[in-house]
């Protein structure tokens, strides 16, 4: 399998670009990032692009199988135009120049709620962003809808603290379905939902369902 990832730098996007290197089934992972990040692999071909300018970087975007981690908060992108253009344009863009390359599969990482008419700005432009996927008819397609996802030494405090209510609302039985997923795990099942023999055209993985998964991988 031949991968091609944007959104690598992140918290989950690094986890799934180290997997997808260390499985035996991948023969090849290009990267698309604004700077170089990763230790040198074989196989990997990590491209520092312009996301402005995706388009004369179309010939990097071949293979089988494209994943989109990327994503930012409205704190790091300043405002939501900002947001918006990360979140949704660059995203749609990529899938765009993926799907008119003939890449098979398109793997998005999306959001808990995410809906086109969701009164919350973050929840419609994640809806909006799969709506627009959805349109672009690719034979395979896997959403994933996390929901709280711990990040390894996030200096988010908001993040900080909500991770330490729902832990202690989990450990006592309490919103389990809510329960936080590690990045390291997330990515987990973002590759493996795409080396899952599927049938379905559109496969939305909620929150339960990818819990589930990891409790059973």
């Amino acid at each position: 399998m031949k991968a091609v990832v944007i959104g690598g730098t992140g918290a989950t996007g690094r986890e799934l670009v180290l997997q997808l290197l260390a499985n035996p089934q991948v023969e090849s992972v290009v990267a698309l990032v604004r700077r170089a990040f990763f230790p040198p692999d074989p196989k990997l071909q990590e491209v520092i692009v312009d996301f402005d300018r995706l388009e004369e970087y179309a010939a990097y975007i071949v293979g089988d199988v494209a994943y989109s981690t990327l994503g930012t908060t409205l704190k790091q992108a300043g405002d939501k135009d900002k947001q918006w253009q990360v979140d949704y344009e660059y995203q749609l863009h990529f899938a765009r120049i993926a799907r008119r390359n003939k890449i098979f599969t398109f793997v998005l990482l999306s959001a808990n709620q995410a809906h086109p008419d969701s009164r919350i700005f973050y929840s419609r432009m994640k809806g909006k962003l799969e709506e627009a996927i959805i349109s672009l008819d690719y034979p395979k397609l896997i959403i994933l809808r996390p929901g709280f996802i711990a990040r390894p030494n996030t200096d988010r405090r908001m993040e900080k603290i909500s991770l330490g209510i729902i832990s202690f609302f989990n450990k006592i039985g309490l919103f389990r379905k809510f329960r936080p997923i590690s990045t390291v795990d997330l990515a987990n099942v973002i590759l493996n939902s795409s080396l899952n023999e599927n049938e379905k055209d559109v496969d939305i993985w909620e929150s339960p369902k990818i819990l589930g998964f990891k409790q059973s991988a």
